[in-house]
């Protein structure tokens, strides 16, 4: 079962809580001053589970959520940096094998590059634009952003600079926006797990593995990670106050599932986004064949005597 953008229950994030399985199901047990509380978790709903700090799990509790298909990520507080991700054998390599197919075509490689800039900053691109070109035009379009947000800021020119190497000698705006993308791209990671897509084949920057993270992220940047570091200019610890807002404001515009959307139309956009058609019954192990596509597993196909 692919994760489904409607799913209210696609994705669920838990943190503080101990999580095991009793004679009924799942459970979140919670201490409070009354006790134990304990709320059972319908992992049949669920896509993906996400195990922020001070979670502990039990390994019958991990099991039903394989069983039922459940991707299992350690992220985080609030859901960012994705640290490590559990995939169920059930999950079906629907996406993966879509993302595999555009990446190894460069033309379709560059379509997707297109539609992610056209999502990025509703703007078409001209037929013929190169790949290089489309890089520019990216880079302009950063420029221009990072002079209006300057400009509403009145703090003066603004140059983007990530150097780690002299990482507290950077103004606060620079440490509040490495800060809000490397959150950023924990949410991305712990998407592309849940679908089962792979973070390493990015189709705009490659070479590391998480090429596809970067390429996601950036859709969202403009939306989020750039106007906060920039209103955090004056802070006296940006990175920090840039974490905390960062995932505060991701519970208010539940980035997760715009997130899964936005995948599904780039790398499918034919198929739409959301239909029900994204969670039929389909098998999940199968054999490839070049002339006719994928055949059934668990068939002998040894010609008879």
């Amino acid at each position: 079962m692919l994760p489904k953008v409607a799913d209210s229950l696609s994705f669920l994030y838990l943190d503080i809580v101990r999580i095991v399985q009793d004679d009924t199901g799942v459970c979140a047990q919670i201490e409070t001053t009354r006790g134990t509380d304990t709320v059972y978790i319908p992992t049949a709903s669920l896509s993906c589970m996400l195990l922020g700090p001070g979670t502990s799990i039990t390994a019958r509790a991990l099991s039903t959520l394989a069983r039922h298909g459940t991707t299992v990520v350690c992220t985080g507080a609030g859901g960012v940096r994705a640290y490590a991700g559990i995939l169920p054998d059930s999950l079906t390599t629907t996406w993966l094998e879509r993302q595999v197919h555009a990446w190894a075509d460069e033309q379709r490689r560059l379509d997707v590059a297109i539609r992610m800039y056209h999502r990025r900053f509703d703007d078409d691109v001209p037929p013929g634009t190169t790949l290089a070109q489309l890089r520019g035009m990216e880079g302009q379009r950063m420029k221009a952003l990072y002079r209006i947000f300057a400009q509403q800021h009145g703090i003066g020119r603004f140059r983007r600079n990530y150097d780690p190497a002299q990482w507290h000698t950077q103004d606060p705006v620079n440490l509040a926006l490495s800060a809000a993308n490397t959150c950023l791209y924990g949410v991305v990671h712990a998407a592309l797990l849940a679908m089962g897509c792979s973070p390493a084949l990015g189709f705009v920057h490659t070479g590391t593995q998480h090429s596809f993270v970067y390429d996601i992220a950036d859709l969202y940047k403009a939306d989020t990670t750039l106007p906060l570091a920039f209103s955090l200019h004056a802070a006296a610890n940006p990175e920090q106050e840039a974490r905390r807002k960062l995932r505060d404001g991701f519970r208010l515009i539940k980035l997760l599932p715009r997130i899964v959307g936005d995948i599904q139309a780039l790398l499918s956009p034919a198929t739409g986004v959301g239909n029900d058609s994204e969670r039929q019954d389909v098998d999940m192990v199968q054999l490839w064949d070049p002339q006719l596509g994928v055949l059934p597993a668990g068939v002998n196909y040894a010609a008879e005597d």
